[in-house]
């Protein structure tokens, strides 16, 4: 089969050999492929993955190893932590931080960026009829951003600020602008904060945030590790922030502002897929300007090329033979 293999170095496409599913897994013959700032982030070390990235997908089950053949046939999503199922954090339903766990293309297991994967069964999730491969692609990062509401009561009388706009940015402004919030996005791109815009949420350029503002709640989405510096400096005391970037480099930072102003500091990654899904079969989030390009698995190294370039938003692989 053809995939994208990262070893220190990007090769695409290669030829690499099917997966076999492990007993009740299924495999999966990739639709279209999304590519995240996670997996530009293992390119610069993060996680120390090696092997086929990629954990945003929309497939279609071939097989299912030793397991009901319901599925088979089927388009399907899969959420991305493969848990034991055994151990404590599993059986309290944290299986997202299982010791044991591994992550589609970014632990421990092959990802996405091929024409084939596997995931245990339990892990996937039909596609509603009506919802197109692009659209179903984001339940993934829509779920990250659904994660934030899960985690925490925004009350319509909080305001939240939103930093970054990039994908992770503008999916957060969508769901948290459902909870009747007064919600801002603030970013450094005026084509991007004009989609939120035309959503009818609040966008603001960084260079016009007013200095003083503070926020009941701010989410650092801005994927820089000087991210949660600025955080701090517009959260209110007793205040939340919540972090979503993932970078592969750190950043040294003054944690007195915590302490002083008791502030509540949240990290916030994978999420729930069944509201992802229903949100974009429902329509109630409109992904669609959010796709940036589409490149048959042929052009990998321009679609990546793309995902590089400063401003894109998301560029998906297209695995379709049709």
């Amino acid at each position: 089969m053809k995939a994208v293999v990262w070893n220190e170095k990007l090769e695409f496409p290669k030829d690499f050999p099917v997966p076999v599913p492990r007993e009740g897994e299924a495999l999966i013959k990739v639709r279209v492929a999304g590519i995240c700032n996670t997996d530009l982030e293992i390119f610069k070390g993060y996680m120390g993955f090696k092997g086929i990235p990629g954990h945003e997908f929309t497939g279609i089950v071939e097989r299912v190893a030793g397991g009901p053949d319901d599925l088979i046939g089927r388009r399907v999503v899969g959420e991305i932590n493969c848990s034991c199922g055994v151990c404590s954090y599993c059986l309290q339903g944290m299986k997202s931080h299982c010791p044991r766990r591994t992550t589609l293309g970014i632990a421990e297991r092959n990802g996405a960026f091929a024409e084939y994967l596997t995931l245990p069964a339990i892990n996937l999730l039909e596609v509603p009829r009506g919802l197109s491969d692009e659209e179903a692609v984001f339940t993934e990062p829509l779920a990250a951003a659904v994660e934030i509401t899960d985690q925490n009561h925004v009350k319509p009388t909080d305001r939240v600020l939103v930093m970054g706009d990039g994908k992770l940015g503008l999916l957060s402004v969508f769901v948290l602008s459902l909870t009747q919030a007064h919600v801002t996005l603030v970013g450094k791109h005026g084509w991007k904060l004009d989609i939120a815009r035309k959503a009818g949420i609040e966008a603001i350029s960084v260079d016009h945030l007013p200095p003083d503002e503070k926020y009941d709640m701010v989410v650092e989405a801005t994927g820089r590790a000087e991210g949660i510096g600025e955080a701090l400096v517009r959260v209110k005391p007793r205040g939340t922030i919540i972090l979503k970037s993932t970078v592969a480099g750190g950043n040294s930072i003054n944690l007195t502002p915590i302490v002083i102003n008791e502030i509540k500091v949240i990290g916030s990654r994978c999420g729930p897929f069944g509201p992802a899904l229903r949100a974009l079969s429902q329509g109630s989030v409109d992904v669609k300007p959010l796709i940036s390009g589409i490149y048959p698995i042929e052009k990998a190294r321009e679609a990546f090329e793309a995902a590089r370039t400063q401003g894109a938003l998301k560029i998906l692989l297209d695995f379709r033979e049709e």
